[in-house]
């Protein structure tokens, strides 16, 4: 949270545009990584990172300031949106066709620190409930505190690291999980690969 931040969203509510600006430019990047990392797409998300502080501009004289960061009430205008897109268009995340073999025990904690652009990663997050994909978001791409995860999702700082904790758990089983599928397939002959694949792109097609 940026030190003059209660002073700044103040002014903001007042519609004063150069307090705006400050925190516009404080948050813009985190706010675009944390809806990148649900849409995996980068001009969606540059779209939908705009909206996000168009709206937060329109609604700003209704802003009050109650001691939590900023940044809670754009996280929470940038989960609607995604969440509107979505319904709207009724899409997936897009996914590559194959992924990633390790040949060291899966670190969740130390691929999410050093490997957040995989769309290997993307896709495992995909699989974890809505309130640990948030908190996986919050925490290791855009950097957040625990405190200010809390006043972001409306919950105590203990139940943020117990959430965190059983989203690593979960996230380190389907990274696992997907490393054995991924050397199973591999130890398949070259020919039974190319036509397993041929009939995965065919049901993918049809479905």
């Amino acid at each position: 949270m940026l030190a003059n931040e209660a002073e700044l969203a103040q002014r903001a509510s007042q519609r004063d545009p150069d307090a705006f600006a400050e925190l516009y430019h404080a948050y813009v990047e985190k706010i675009y990584k944390y809806i990148y990392y649900k849409v995996g797409n980068p001009c969606e998300a540059e779209d939908l990172c705009d909206q996000v502080f168009l709206k937060a501009w329109e609604a700003i004289g209704r802003y009050t300031w109650y001691g939590y960061p900023f940044s809670s009430w754009l996280y929470r205008l940038a989960h609607n949106l995604v969440v509107d897109h979505y319904r709207t268009r009724r899409e997936i995340l897009p996914l590559d066709d194959a992924l990633l073999i390790r040949e060291e025990p899966v670190d969740p904690e130390a691929a999410l620190a050093s490997s957040v652009a995989s769309s290997e990663l993307r896709q495992a997050i995909q699989q974890l409930t809505r309130e640990q994909r948030q908190v996986i978001c919050l925490k290791f791409i855009s950097g957040y505190a625990n405190s200010e995860i809390a006043a972001t999702m409306g919950k105590k700082e203990g139940a943020i690291r117990a959430l965190q904790y059983r989203a690593l758990r979960s996230l380190q089983a389907i990274l696992e999980a997907e490393e054995r599928k991924t050397r199973e397939f591999d130890f398949l002959p070259l020919v039974t690969r190319q036509a397993l694949a041929g009939s995965l792109a065919l049901q993918g097609a049809s479905a």
